[in-house]
């Protein structure tokens, strides 16, 4: 058994995140994205046992995590198969791959969810309903894309001051707390004739700005100041950007673990692992 290994696989409704854990090791994770949750199940279990020549015997479990696994009803292709509640997966997968066990785990997927960890004790505390979701439905109505990489490469080269209210338009100098380009308010001055650039440069950050204030906020009556980000939007690389401004705003740390669009999976493998 010790050779063997275990599959956490994060079910969503058209994408399917799987990685391998064997004696403790992550194991070549990937995602497979396809037209429902079963066939982007089926579709990510069989090219990553292909991908990494592993024989279905080698696979002691399946962990299944995600909105979607609540569609799995029976074993996958017969290998015993359970089921890891989606948050405690958030939880336990960022701790691993970021070494904290007191944070607050920032689960951006389609929207945002909030799991506050002490040690062993994991706790949902609440959520937004703005995320990759949010990101996608206004790049569709705005930009005619949901091409998330391409509205990622047009923020690049946009001006936020076109679009976002800062502080320093509203005030001589700056108030207490806040610079002068902080923002004041979220697409205040978009204008009707706004450069795609400039749009795009918007809509990423009113979402991850909505992510960082709602993270600051959820922290509010304790005192963890650590932030693990995990899940698709942590690749944008608008987050090298915006997120260092609340670090510095309200001496708190955000951090994105190497594997952090993995990390549900990654949990839902090692709830296993940990109570075998």
């Amino acid at each position: 058994m010790q050779n063997k290994i275990v599959l956490g696989i994060d079910v969503g409704i058209s994408t399917t995140k799987i990685v391998g854990i064997r004696k403790g090791e992550i194991i070549a994770p990937i995602r497979i994205t396809a037209v429902d949750p079963i066939t982007s199940l089926y579709g990510a279990f069989g090219k990553y046992l292909h991908d990494n020549d592993i024989r279905l015997e080698d696979v002691e479990r399946v962990m299944l995590t995600g909105v979607g696994a609540g569609y799995v009803k029976n074993d996958v292709l017969g290998v015993p198969t359970g089921k890891t509640e989606e948050f405690l997966a958030d939880g336990l997968g960022a701790r691993f791959e970021s070494g904290l066990n007191r944070a607050i785990v920032v689960s951006m997927g389609t929207g945002t969810s909030f799991v506050r960890c002490e040690g062993d004790q994991m706790q949902h505390i609440g959520g937004i309903g703005i995320g990759g979701g949010t990101l996608q439905g206004l790049s569709r109505i705005l930009l005619n894309t949901s091409d998330i990489k391409h509205v990622a490469s047009l923020a690049m080269q946009g001006d936020i001051s076109h679009i976002h209210l800062l502080i320093g338009d509203i005030s001589p100098q700056a108030l207490p707390g806040l610079p002068m380009n902080a923002t004041a308010s979220l697409f205040a001055r978009a204008q009707s004739n706004a450069a795609q650039e400039d749009i795009a440069a918007g809509i990423i950050s009113m979402v991850l700005q909505s992510i960082g204030s709602a993270s600051v906020l959820s922290s509010l009556g304790g005192d963890i100041r650590d932030f693990v980000l995990i899940g698709n939007l942590t690749l944008l690389p608008q987050c090298k950007e915006i997120f260092p401004i609340f670090e510095k705003l309200y001496n708190v740390h955000f951090h994105i673990p190497k594997y952090s669009q993995y990390c549900t999976a990654i949990g839902a493998a090692l709830y296993y692992c940990k109570n075998s």
